[in-house]
């Protein structure tokens, strides 16, 4: 198996290929089919692998598969090759499983769009990016994934680029990544300078050797490369407009792809960050309880169903980072596992309800839907006790090891860890009351139903498309086998994930042994009685069910009549971050590149094009000495030697 590893990214590659040629021909349902099942082999070679893998002993769970030399110049020997070991075939057995679901998922999902082939195109596309990102053997090949998911985002979240607003959020999406791949180039060149490779086995075994400052500047380049592909203050702000893309791609971005591609990162390598600074590790877990509770307010105001999903994503990436900084990679890892499960689940679960509300987004228009889409709505609701830490789910497990890590490290940021995981609880259970309970909005025309929406939509000039639905009576449906498939898969996924790495015996650690060859060097090993772990735990767990309760009393029992004084304005619209930046790139922003445009031109191009003009005009000038005479010449050279002799006998005589 070591020797076919390459098939894990060649089947989505190949995918890819053949849809490339022959994808419009075959058109729908055949193109989906096609590229689903691409995505599915990978699927079972990373489960093939991960067998072959479990079957060595812990010291040689790693190989090295050198396809080709890449890039031989010089002291820079780059070989394009893939790494197989315990941490890249975790994230290709997650990546793959759940990007097969969402492949089958779209099937569905994109009925009827005209685009429907070159969508699946993209889709293979990205898969076979992110796991060229994650299997990479050096720090060039996960660059070069990193970029393909990135672009891949561009053509996805602007798939439906008719429209202004997509085809903004595409670009905003790639231009805000481009600040973290200046981070990861940079770390790149300084982890060459210093080692004298850039590859990851290299690098763990020479990391001792860095010196402070070395590995400082590193760590810290590496944390904006993470911040920006892994949307964290203050370069969060590509991921909420992301949501302009179809469903699926939310799913797949969001759950168990592109947005984890930065805590991998970091967690690849540990080596360097437990050499950096103790402020570089503490800033990456300042920055992730940051991230974490301001994402969370924010979510609270939401009314866009995916709005609220993409916010919650930030929010846990911030869990991640918090975990990184505290040195629990392992749980950084569990909490990327289970949080593909349970978010991918919410966000399919959110396209059923689009999909059923024939294209409505907005939770102001939805209620009682329970009972028009059963599967959608209980499926839903086991990733919302997930997300939320209900005993026993499986971000209940998770969330718990963090904080518990975080606890170690500062009760600060404990606490506002525990403060967003409250938000969350509460934010989720008003999503699903207004959702799934109360009193439909959908059964009447929307001047009737929603009176608020409905003055929104006309004061903006809104009307029917993307994410907006009909204005007259809806007439939800449960959404078609290929869709709740996936469902009925991550919702007992969602529920079971927590028993990867159980915290009750060492036996139950599952993914803690496993990951432990990779993460050792790095990995802060906690030195917490039991008594304070199950006293952290009940309190974690109190504030997920205060969350749950609070939420469930003002969204059911108190009809929302007293959601005007918790959906603040300044919440609804993000705390103004994103139009602060908006207008300051408007205004002040563009007058400033303008300035530099200028200043470029004239100045900077002005001294170049002054210099070529006059050696352009002394030449032209000196040219006319050049008679062709030869008597000139002559004359010239008895001149010079008369000025020669003359300065001689001057010199002599002095």
């Amino acid at each position: 198996m070591r020797d076919l590893l390459w098939l894990i990214p060649a089947f989505p590659l190949a995918g890819f290929l053949f849809l490339v040629v022959f994808g419009r021909r075959l058109g729908e349902p055949l193109a989906g089919w096609i590229a689903t099942a691409a995505v599915g082999g990978s699927f079972v070679a990373s489960a093939a692998t991960f067998i072959a893998l479990r079957g060595e002993s812990v010291g040689d769970r790693q190989y090295v598969l050198t396809l080709w030399q890449w890039l031989p110049a010089g002291g820079l020997h780059v070989d394009f090759g893939l790494l197989a070991d315990p941490l890249s075939i975790s994230m290709c057995l997650f990546v793959t499983g759940i990007a097969t679901l969402i492949h089958l998922y779209s099937i569905g999902y994109m009925h009827g769009d005209p685009q429907f082939s070159k969508f699946f195109l993209y889709l293979n596309l990205f898969v076979f990016s992110m796991l060229m990102l994650v299997l990479g053997d050096n720090m060039l090949v996960t660059f070069l994934g990193w970029e393909g998911v990135g672009a891949c985002s561009y053509f996805l979240i602007s798939f439906w680029h008719t429209d202004d607003a997509n085809a903004s959020a595409g670009k905003k999406a790639f231009v805000t990544n481009r600040i973290g791949d200046f981070g990861f180039m940079v770390a790149i060149f300084f982890t060459f300078g210093a080692l004298g490779t850039i590859n990851y086995v290299g690098i763990t075994a020479a990391s001792p050797s860095l010196a402070t400052t070395t590995a400082t500047v590193i760590a810290a380049m590496l944390f904006l490369a993470a911040c920006g592909k892994s949307a964290q203050l203050p370069l969060y702000v590509w991921l909420p407009d992301a949501m302009a893309g179809p469903t699926p791609v939310s799913a797949l971005i969001h759950a168990a792809t592109m947005v984890t591609g930065g805590v991998y990162l970091l967690v690849r390598m540990n080596p360097v960050l437990a050499m950096s600074a103790s402020w570089v590790p503490t800033m990456i877990a300042v920055v992730g309880a940051l991230t974490a509770l301001f994402a969370a307010t924010i979510a609270v105001a939401q009314n866009d169903i995916k709005k609220v999903l993409a916010y919650s994503t930030v929010s846990q990436l911030g869990f991640m980072f918090m975990a990184i900084g505290s040195g629990a990679y392992v749980a950084a890892i569990f909490h990327m596992i289970t949080h593909a499960f349970f978010k991918g689940l919410l966000f399919l679960g959110s396209g059923s309800v689009i999909h059923g509300m024939e294209g409505e987004q907005d939770m102001r228009r939805m209620g009682g839907l329970r009972k028009k889409m059963p599967i959608t709505a209980y499926t839903f609701m086991i990733g919302w006790l997930a997300i939320a830490g209900f005993p026993f789910f499986a971000g209940f497990f998770s969330k718990d090891e963090i904080l518990l890590a975080t606890f170690d490290k500062s009760w600060v940021l404990w606490l506002i860890g525990m403060a967003a995981a409250l938000l969350t609880a509460f934010y989720m259970t008003r999503q699903v009351i207004m959702v799934f309970f109360g009193t439909p909005k959908w059964d009447r025309p929307i001047e009737e139903a929603a009176p608020e929406l409905a003055a929104e939509r006309e004061a903006a000039g809104v009307h029917e498309g993307h994410g907006v639905g009909p204005n007259g009576v809806i007439h939800p449906h449960e959404s078609p086998w290929t869709m709740t498939l996936p469902l009925l898969i991550l919702g007992p996924l969602a529920f079971l994930g927590g028993l990867l790495n159980l915290p009750f015996w060492d036996r139950a650690k599952s993914l803690e042994h496993w990951l432990a060859p990779v993460v050792d060097f790095g990995e802060h090993h906690l030195h917490v009685l039991t008594a304070t772990k199950v006293e952290l735990a009940f309190g974690a767990t109190l504030m997920g069910l205060i969350g749950i309760g609070l939420g469930w009393f003002v969204y059911s029992r108190n009809k929302g009549e007293a959601a005007d004084k918790i959906e603040l304005k300044v919440l609804a619209k993000g705390w103004y971050y994103d139009s602060t930046i908006a207008a300051f790139m408007g205004g002040p922003g563009r007058k400033g590149f303008d300035d530099v445009a200028w200043f470029d031109k004239h100045v900077v191009d002005g001294a170049v094009n002054g210099v070529a003009t006059g050696v352009k005009v002394t030449s032209s000038k000196g040219r006319l000495a050049q008679t062709g005479f030869v008597r000139n010449y002559a004359l010239g050279l008895a001149f010079g030697a008369v000025i020669l002799a003359a300065f001689i006998l001057t010199k002599a005589v002095a």
